[in-house]
């Protein structure tokens, strides 16, 4: 198949040296990171839609720069390459240098289907609301639907009503009342 993007994804070494740190940290939390952005990096190379390679950088204003980050914007910028990011500040110091960068986020979030109040959705319900009468369940996408009346089907799957939508800076819920049983 032909590679989706028409240059490689370059993964510079100091990245890959920063997550193996990561993955084997003490702290589980940190260890637990660093190991799936291992995986994600091994995923991105075993599909055949991308090219990606591992980079070595002998470029003098990336070997001193002292953090990842600053190690990124530099090798963006003597490369005149695009920067791919879910880290808000990166994203805005490498903006500040002058550097393009596609937000991972932003892109996730456009491709996240639109759903409008009035809409009727099929999930399953995962697990209990904060309020009495809630229950939860999730989109594909990970989108967190709240379910008014939904506790009691705990397990099952059911229709529900859109009744709002928020967009949070964790990302979006969407509010729901139940609307029928299906399963």
């Amino acid at each position: 198949e032909t590679p989706i993007l028409q240059t490689p994804l370059l993964v510079p070494r100091f990245v890959l040296q920063e997550l193996q740190t990561i993955a084997d940290s003490s702290d589980r939390l940190k260890r637990n990171r660093g190991r799936q952005g291992l995986d994600i990096l091994h995923r991105l190379q075993q599909c055949p839609q991308t090219e990606t390679k591992l980079y070595d950088s002998q470029v003098y204003n990336v070997q001193k720069a002292k953090t990842v980050d600053d190690k990124l914007v530099a090798l963006a910028e003597h490369l005149n390459a695009q920067l791919f990011t879910t880290d808000f500040n990166l994203n805005k110091i490498a903006q500040l240098r002058g550097v393009e960068v596609l937000n991972i986020n932003d892109l996730t979030n456009a491709l996240k289907p639109v759903v409008l109040p009035g809409e009727t959705l099929t999930l399953k319900i995962v697990r209990p609301g904060e309020d009495a009468n809630q229950g939860v369940g999730y989109l594909d996408d990970g989108t967190m639907i709240v379910v008014d009346g939904g506790r009691n089907y705990l397990g099952k799957t059911v229709s529900v009503l859109v009744t709002s939508v928020l967009q949070t800076a964790a990302g979006r819920m969407i509010f729901t009342r139940f609307n029928g049983l299906l399963t």
